[in-house]
């Protein structure tokens, strides 16, 4: 089982993400001052970032194309760049 494979993620408020890897690492990413460029700048949307889910391979992803790696993802959690949740 790949640690960094994404289980689940919700998105709350403030443009973070809540997020559970499979091998049971949890915490939040702030991703708002991220969302610039094409794919991801219709994020800014609350409505569309609502939508986020994860799809077969363990990819952080939303209706509109955009998709976020789970390495880094996984990376910026252990490292503490998101808050913990317990």
């Amino acid at each position: 089982m790949d640690k960094a494979r994404v289980k689940a993620a919700r998105a709350i408020s403030g443009f973070r993400l809540e997020i559970e890897f499979a091998d049971g690492l949890r915490g939040e990413v702030d991703l708002s001052s991220r969302l610039f460029g094409e794919v991801f700048e219709p994020l800014r949307d609350e409505k569309l970032f609502a939508q986020v889910y994860v799809d077969k391979f363990g990819v952080v992803c939303w209706p509109n194309g955009a998709d976020l790696a789970p390495d880094a993802l996984y990376d910026r959690v252990a490292a503490g760049c998101g808050k913990t949740v317990a």
